[in-house]
């Protein structure tokens, strides 16, 4: 079967051979800890006004944990400063905090392991390739980048925190404190989005969150590695299941001394194509980890 044509259906059956070969968990493994990483921290915000137990007061755009240290969003940040409000110097380091900790696993690592509208559109996928609806309408993944321009201009131009009044991830936290009424609508509002007009298209297409973090780790140790490319049995299932599946074919494709390193900006770090691959392909490492396992046919050569 021609690798075109098993990635038409693939999405609906990616990760049996893995399921096959490393069981069910084995090939849910970082999607398990993913789900537990997006609960744990949308807790952790929720602990104080549900529970009184304020071990982090705030939540994404920015907090304080165990009242000493402050943590906050760059991106809320920049908007201020371009806004022409200039942050008070405890927001200053946490956003020095946080950008450095993103500039070295990942930024999009926000995205798949800490967003909890990520479970949404991850739902919407999951129930678009159920029902085999088509791909839909795909706007130009430029498209984020010229609305985090947009959302700074507005910033510069309204004095205002412009992306905060219709930020899912925000509107959601005061959903879950305050009653969620207008809330459940926006959530909504997404998963149609990504369910009937666009296939992913939220976070690969839209989010100006995502391709601020796209910037922020550019340069970042976190990388995936098509290690064990040769291995590949053209399955698609890490295409299938990838939710930037563009970052995938530079590394696994590539010859001889090419990188196996995916080390696109877009690669969100989820793991999912570790999950689905039965052959071990890919695994996590870091960006100077250039090696690549020999063929099984050829054992006695080195790695590259």
């Amino acid at each position: 079967m021609k690798p075109t044509t098993k990635a038409t259906v693939s999405a609906r059956a990616a990760g049996r051979e893995a399921i096959e070969a490393k069981g069910w968990i084995g090939a849910h493994r970082f999607l398990i800890l993913r789900r537990i990483s997006q609960a744990g921290f949308l807790l952790l915000f929720l602990l104080g006004p549900w529970f009184g137990i304020w071990w982090v007061a705030g939540n994404l755009a920015g907090s304080r944990t165990l009242d000493v240290l402050p943590l906050t969003d760059p991106l809320i940040l920049l908007q201020a400063i371009v806004a022409g409000h200039w942050p008070e110097l405890t927001a200053l380091v946490g956003g020095v905090i946080v950008l450095a900790a993103y500039a070295l696993i990942g930024g999009r690592v926000y995205c798949s392991w800490v967003c909890p509208i990520n479970p949404v559109t991850d739902a919407a996928h999951w129930l678009h390739d159920r029902l085999g609806l088509q791909k839909g309408w795909q706007p130009k993944r430029s498209t984020r980048f010229w609305l985090l321009g947009t959302v700074l201009a507005v910033s510069a131009l309204t004095g205002a925190i412009a992306w905060e009044i219709v930020n899912p991830v925000t509107m959601l936290h005061r959903g879950l404190v305050f009653g969620m009424g207008f809330v459940w609508a926006m959530v909504a509002a997404v998963f149609l989005f990504d369910l009937l007009v666009s296939r992913r298209g939220w976070c690969g297409h839209i989010c100006p969150v995502g391709a601020f973090y796209s910037f922020v780790g550019s340069k970042s140790l976190l990388r995936v590695s098509a290690r064990n490319r040769a291995a590949c049995d053209d399955c698609m299932d890490c295409f299938a299941v990838c939710p930037e599946n563009q970052v995938i074919s530079p590394a696994l494709r590539g010859k001889g001394h090419d990188t196996p390193l995916i080390l696109s900006p877009d690669c969100t770090n989820c793991g999912r194509c570790i999950d689905v691959c039965s052959v071990n392909v890919f695994n996590f490492t870091h960006r100077f980890d250039n090696r690549v396992s020999p063929p099984a046919d050829a054992p006695d050569q080195k790695a590259a």
